[in-house]
């Protein structure tokens, strides 16, 4: 019997992460991608060429599977943090920061 009870504890511990992935409302993140992301990143999500070629760099539309294959956390920290000549969003709180990247992920390609 506690080895029953082992096991359903250890498979209600793996599945927590897995039920928690994917909050986040993609109607609400729309909005906090259009006025935190969309002076550089299109509606869709394509990389505006004229930033682009003012910072001299190559900006991937965020439904390309290079950016669709990094988990939630990876985009949170990108976001938060930046990477290269993007800079970091540090004002976005915790539930609009699970809003925006559940509104990401509706841009897969």
């Amino acid at each position: 019997m506690k080895k029953w009870l082992v096991l359903v504890a250890v498979l209600l511990l793996a599945l927590v992460p897995l039920l928690s992935a994917g909050k986040g409302d993609p109607a609400a993140g729309k909005a906090v991608y259009a006025k935190k992301c969309g002076a550089c990143h299109g509606p869709a999500g394509e990389p505006k060429e004229a930033i682009a070629k003012m910072f001299k760099v190559e900006m991937r539309h965020l439904g390309a599977k290079e950016v669709q294959a990094k988990t939630d956390d990876e985009l949170k920290k990108l976001v938060t943090e930046g990477i290269g000549k993007m800079k970091p969003i540090k004002d976005i709180p915790a539930g609009d920061l699970d809003n925006l990247i559940a509104f990401m992920r509706t841009l897969k390609k």
